[in-house]
């Protein structure tokens, strides 16, 4: 009985391990079969811990491509360190190692290798390609640095080419210690003193070493150091030789970058130990949404997407010798303790990312909204797209988004007043950098109640952003009784309704002496709006649906638009863009009408339907577009994949939920993907979501309870789901017509609230 009652155990110790083994349906492939033209994601294989402040990545590209890693490429040129938080804007501190053999080649197109998908293996905690010449190259991370093992084939000399990419690079090789050291100072936003110092140790020594540098990249055999602008460095191993290389990297020393080597590679003496623990990390993050049910490949879609969720923001801070927080800062280019966040663009996350962190990561969160307190300090102006500092890419000012939702949702360690102060000398000012570096046209906003068609571009697009972000404000400002606050934005945050022209039935742009813009076309994309066309953005007005509802005829004619928007034909005019841009091929590519799920506008639109008493429908439009335009293959994505935003779409949604106002505490229901989902929560919590008789055709939910009473609402709480409990819905293939379409079962909008 004895034996018997141990390998019970066992076999149950054996099982939990196998169902935690969450990593194996993730593919960091998804999304990478993108290019300039059309993106399917526009993502590269990332090798890197949750958050961490270094990522991996084999590159195809040459070097400063935006689109480093393509699927349909046939070589691989380098395994780079990356930051890259978007093609479009490009990375820094790159750097890289190359594996070759026979004549040294350090040109980074004669040194390329060719390689089979089939011979690639590309996991969170794990990349591995075998090259077609026998070159095995292996990649395991750590937050701060990673493990890389080179397997020669013996066909012939034995070489790693360093590559210290295409600005400025410092590097030293010291063969008594098989290491090489320095700095790379490379990116377009990055501020004059930014450098990346690094430090590479080998496990073998070297035979022969040397550098080179210039255009013509002129080797100098037994050379020790080089710096300028192209260099580089190499190192022969022994014929057939194994090498391993540790490396790590920090912003603020030499002596931090050796100190989180030491640190967090120091424990690892092989590759697959580094791989053990990495696997480790990323298992227990994805268990936190444990789902049952569903295919194999829904479950690969979901854990895929929920590891990209997961990458951005980006730590941008180390730890020291006493075991705290400090950081360069990209702001002010001072040495500060605490913690830092970078690589995040707000106009794509505070719709998505971020909500689904304050269910997941509440206290890296309360981290995260004192360091953008800490940045405007630093800067002036709250970081909008940080790469890693200051960019000032894009419109809105959504860094108040960010601090309303967390406080909403329980995220209380930073002062409210002084993220609204911050927040009125964002609206009241004009920075330096670019568009949404303070608020461009905020004089015209404030007076006319709306930006005008004129010298700001993208006028009406911004007026509803700026409308948006004021209702945050104010949102903010009543939760923590700031009656000056409450009293600036109360008007601004309706300025939406100056956008709507009830002649026309669309949002669009008005010249400053407050008549409309002539030549109206809803289909035509640019001009006022961003990445869009009029039908895309009269959408946006996430604070008050209702108020919208009105202004186009009230809830019937509201749903009616809605049925046009999603059947209509997927046409369009290229408009001020002059040309079909990605996102317009994209759109119809997925062809449910004037959707535009590839840009960050339409994301929320299939929810809306709960506003108008014919939620069936959002469930049903929720399930069309998860199932239609996510999978977890190269073409897993319909567009750009901008730190999360996209992915974090598909995680949340999946659970049946979704943030259509970040600010308040509310989620809108959808239809779950899963038959169980589980949340564990970090206050040790769990919040189960069960869907009886769930499958692709039973998309509708034919009643629903929370924690055992009738739930009619078409919406939950933050308070609900992080207290613990469990929803449940009886799923059917038929609409429930009657369910969820009383007044108070409408989610938030503020004409329904005032």
């Amino acid at each position: 009985m004895k034996k018997i009652f141990i390998a019970l155990l066992t076999l149950c110790a054996v099982s939990r391990t196998q169902a935690q083994d969450l990593v194996k349906y993730v593919n960091t492939l998804q999304g990478t079969d993108s290019n300039f033209g059309l993106s399917y994601g526009s993502t590269y294989p990332t090798v890197g811990l949750p958050f961490g402040e270094h990522f991996y990545s084999p590159q195809t590209g040459k070097n400063g491509d935006g689109w480093k890693y393509q699927y349909t490429a046939k070589t691989i040129r380098g395994f780079q360190q990356v930051h890259q938080c978007s093609p479009w804007m490009g990375d820094y501190n790159v750097f890289s190692l190359m594996p070759i053999e026979g004549e040294l080649r350090v040109n980074e197109d004669k040194r390329a290798s060719a390689f089979k998908h089939e011979n690639e293996i590309a996991k969170p905690s794990y990349y591995k390609v075998k090259f077609d010449n026998g070159i095995t190259t292996e990649i395991s991370p750590v937050e701060r640095g990673s493990h890389m093992r080179f397997t020669f084939s013996g066909a012939g000399d034995a070489y790693l080419v360093f590559d210290g990419f295409l600005k400025e690079c410092d590097l030293q090789i010291i063969p008594e210690q098989r290491k090489i050291v320095g700095y790379v100072k490379n990116g377009t936003f990055i501020p004059g003193t930014f450098k990346g110092h690094f430090v590479i140790q080998f496990d073998k020594p070297f035979v022969r070493y040397g550098t080179y540098a210039g255009k013509d990249q002129a080797i100098t055999k037994d050379s020790k150091t080089s710096k300028g602008t192209g260099v580089g460095a190499y190192l022969q191993f022994k014929k057939g030789s194994v090498v391993q290389a540790k490396m790590a990297s920090s912003y603020i020393s030499p002596e931090q970058a050796q100190l989180n080597l030491d640190t967090e590679l120091g424990k690892y003496t092989k590759l697959d130990d580094t791989k053990k623990a990495a696997d480790a990390v990323w298992n227990k993050l994805l268990g936190r949404i444990a789902v049952e049910g569903g295919t194999e490949e829904e479950k690969a879609t979901f854990y895929s997407c929920f590891f990209r969720s997961n990458l951005f923001s980006r730590k941008f801070y180390d730890i020291n010798k006493e075991g705290k927080p400090y950081y360069y800062s990209p702001y002010d280019e001072k040495i500060h303790e605490g913690y830092m966040y970078t690589d995040n663009g707000f106009w794509d996350t505070f719709r998505t990312q971020f909500p689904l962190d304050n269910i997941i990561h509440p206290e890296q969160q309360g981290r995260y909204m004192q360091s953008l307190l800490d940045a405007q300090k630093q800067a002036g102006f709250f970081p909008t797209w940080s790469n890693p500092g200051m960019s000032g890419v894009m419109l809105g000012n959504h860094a108040i988004s960010l601090l309303t939702d967390a406080w909403a949702k329980g995220v209380r360690n930073f002062d409210p007043k002084q993220a609204l102060e911050a927040y009125y000398h964002e609206t009241t000012n004009k920075g330096w950098w670019g568009g949404s570096n303070g608020r461009e046209g905020w004089k015209e906003y404030f007076a006319l109640g709306f930006v005008p068609v004129g010298e700001v571009y993208e006028s009406a697009a911004k007026t509803l952003e700026y409308a948006y972000d004021d209702f945050c404000a104010y949102n903010l400002a009543k939760m923590t009784g700031n009656d000056f606050y409450m009293n600036i934005y109360a008007r601004q945050m309706y300025n939406y309704r100056n956008m709507f022209d009830p002649q026309v039935g669309f949002m669009r742009g008005r010249l400053p002496d407050g008549t409309w813009r002539p030549d109206f076309d809803p289909i035509e994309w640019g001009g006022p709006f961003t990445e869009g066309n009029s039908w895309q953005y009269s959408w946006s007005v996430f604070q008050d649906v209702a108020g919208l509802a009105n202004l186009m005829g009230g809830e019937k004619k509201f749903a009616e638009k809605l049925d046009t928007f999603f059947s209509m034909p997927s046409s369009f005019k290229v408009g001020s863009y002059k040309q079909e841009i990605h996102e317009m091929k994209e759109m119809v590519i997925a062809n449910m009408g004037q959707y535009a799920h590839g840009n960050q506008p339409c994301m929320h639109v299939a929810y809306l339907y709960n506003y108008a008493r014919q939620p069936w429908k959002s469930q049903a439009k929720a399930r069309e577009v998860m199932e239609k335009l996510y999978n977890a293959t190269p073409k897993g994505f319909p567009g750009d994949e901008d730190q999360g935003a996209m992915s974090s779409w598909y995680v949340i949604s999946a659970m049946g939920l979704y943030s259509v106002c970040p600010g308040t505490d509310q989620y809108v229901l959808g239809s779950p993907i899963f038959n169980k989902t589980t949340i564990t929560l970090e206050n040790g919590k769990k919040f189960t979501i069960v869907a009886n008789n769930n499958s692709k055709k039973n998309v509708y939910i034919k009643s629903a309870t929370l924690n055992g009473k009738p739930l009619n609402h078409n919406f939950i709480t933050h308070a609900d789901l992080i207290n613990g409990g469990e929803m449940v819905f009886e799923m059917s293939n038929t609409p429930n017509t009657s369910r969820g379409i009383a007044d108070e079962d409408k989610p938030f909008s503020l004409s329904k609230a005032n």
